[in-house]
């Protein structure tokens, strides 16, 4: 059971960390109360003191009583199994081991897309001037993969319900939405769900 202290969540820029708005996102969403401490990414102080508040020296990273985890998704599956009862992961196992797929292809894949589309929720929408191929392969699946979850299991989010699946491509429609990248309606609309959310909301107003 939740204990009644409060866990304490590190993150980086808010326009800019990724990987610190997934967690993040996942325990507004579902209203887990929480501390935040936010450091400024490439800054002295981030380096001062990221030293002491997580193992591998990067964000996100969990302080829950004597805890301390790192990686966002060893985060997002603790905070489900924690805080959520495992509301964050569809309830039929067979749609549950499909969204961890599509999370694990989230977390170890798509470079090209992240290296020269780096996330910037202040960027003025504007397209590339160039794009590679690789990049564009990523786009191109990452566009399918939504279709097809959308139309298979009825939106409005990917599995049905918000899930943890959400919370892991949530920086990817930031950038789409950045770099204003040419989708269908279905993708539209997904990033347009995604944003109308109270979370992604405050999240971005505090960026």
């Amino acid at each position: 059971m939740p204990s009644s202290v409060k866990p304490n969540l590190i993150i980086g820029t808010k326009n800019l960390s990724s990987w610190s708005l997934r967690p993040w996102l996942l325990l507004r969403h579902f209203g887990v109360d929480f501390q935040e401490t936010l450091l400024a990414l490439d800054t002295p102080e981030f380096f001062e003191r990221i030293e002491t508040l997580s193992p591998n020296r990067r964000v996100p990273a969990l302080h829950d009583n004597d805890l301390v985890l790192w990686d966002s998704l060893a985060l997002c599956e603790y905070i489900n199994e924690r805080y959520l009862d495992g509301a964050a992961w569809p309830k039929d196992m067979q749609r549950r081991a499909l969204a961890r797929a599509v999370v694990a292809e989230m977390h170890s894949g798509f470079a090209a897309l992240r290296r020269e589309m780096p996330m910037n929720v202040l960027r003025e929408p504007a397209p590339l001037a160039q794009i590679s191929a690789e990049a564009q392969a990523d786009i191109h699946r990452i566009c399918t993969l939504w279709r097809e979850l959308i139309g298979r299991f009825d939106g409005p989010f990917l599995f049905g319900e918000f899930s943890i699946a959400d919370c892991f491509y949530a920086p990817v429609a930031t950038r789409f939405q950045s770099y204003a990248v040419s989708v269908s309606s279905v993708e539209r609309g997904y990033i347009d769900t995604l944003y109308r959310t109270p979370a992604m909301q405050r999240w971005l107003s505090e960026a």
